[in-house]
């Protein structure tokens, strides 16, 4: 949920048309989004180094209940997620902001090869730094890289017992047709040896939703307005976060929890290439989160191309870990 240099190793330095390229784009997208009838920016614009930082302070918080929830799956059920994986696998993280989520997963998981994937490229490295110094046996890369329109992988990835690592239902930033094409591509990189270990967020009342989005100690709400903060460094707009509130919902009828940036008063946005003006009350879409039930989303599992599915879920069944391979 960085800076956006795409698809480039940050264990060497691109070229600078890369960059320049990459700037384009990102502009090109969060222009686009912004001068939409509903205003909307993607969610991987959240992380630039202070965002990383707020959202590693939103899963200690005790109404977000989806880090603890998904650890306590991955330690009571350690020695069986391992049996359905098996030992020496590449174990591709992605998201994989701090890397702690894989760093209480090598002992057991015991991968031959560790690849770090975050579009925060300077939050990753100081991350895959300290991962080195604890792990030196471990054969490690990082990838700064923005993966959410689809996923290529450096020659320098093994292509055997690639097994892609999504914790932490980010799955469910993306719309389930999104979601599903996601799936698609990684049962695809996956090749005949390989899986994916993923992290989903299941169905539960908005009482239990909709705090764990808006905290009472308003960090949640500092992380989705540092999103303004960034867009200014992007794209030289001139966003004053104090003009905008932040908003969480939950949208039933879409199964998903919605964050929104809602304008305090009249307002005037000048664009690269345009202006956009926004009402009292207007909002920008920052982030959809979709909740699944659990056979809800084997199904999306076995419609990408996947066969072998083993689950495991919490006692409460808020959440759910699952392996698919093929």
């Amino acid at each position: 949920m960085s800076s956006i240099p795409l698809l480039c190793s940050i264990d060497a330095v691109p070229p600078s048309a890369d960059f320049g390229v990459a700037a384009a784009a990102a502009m090109a997208e969060i222009c686009a989004g912004l001068m939409q009838e509903r205003a909307e920016v993607s969610p991987k614009y959240f992380y630039d180094p202070l965002g990383s930082k707020l959202f590693e302070a939103i899963t200690h918080l005790p109404e977000y209940y989806p880090t603890r929830t998904e650890r306590g799956i991955f330690e009571r059920h350690a020695a069986e997620i391992a049996r359905s994986v098996g030992p020496g696998s590449t174990l591709i993280d992605l998201g994989a902001g701090n890397c702690e989520k894989a760093k209480r997963l090598f002992p057991a998981l015991r991968p031959e090869h560790y690849v770090a994937v975050d579009v925060s490229t300077e939050f990753l490295h100081d991350a895959l730094n300290r991962m080195r110094s604890l792990f030196p046996a471990i054969d490690m890369q990082a990838l700064g890289l923005d993966f959410s329109a689809g996923l290529t992988l450096p020659h320098s990835v093994s292509q055997e017992q690639r097994l892609f690592f999504y914790p932490g239902s980010s799955i469910g930033n993306f719309t389930p047709e999104a979601a599903l094409a996601m799936l698609c591509d990684l049962r695809r990189l996956c090749g005949d040896t390989g899986g994916v270990l993923i992290g989903v967020d299941l169905v539960k009342p908005a009482a239990i939703l909709e705090p764990a989005y808006d905290d009472s100690l308003g960090v949640t709400a500092a992380f989705n307005l540092n999103l303004l903060n960034h867009l200014n460094r992007l794209i030289k707009t001139q966003f004053n976060p104090g003009d905008w509130q932040h908003r969480a919902l939950f949208n039933a009828p879409q199964s998903r929890i919605e964050m929104h940036l809602e304008a305090r008063r009249d307002l005037c946005i000048t664009l690269p290439g345009g202006v956009r003006r926004f009402a009292r009350g207007e909002r920008i879409h920052t982030e959809s989160s979709y909740k699944y039930e659990l056979l809800q989303f084997r199904a999306l599992l076995v419609k990408a191309g996947f066969r072998k599915i083993n689950a495991w879920t919490d006692e409460r069944h808020w959440f759910a870990v699952c392996h698919a391979s093929i």
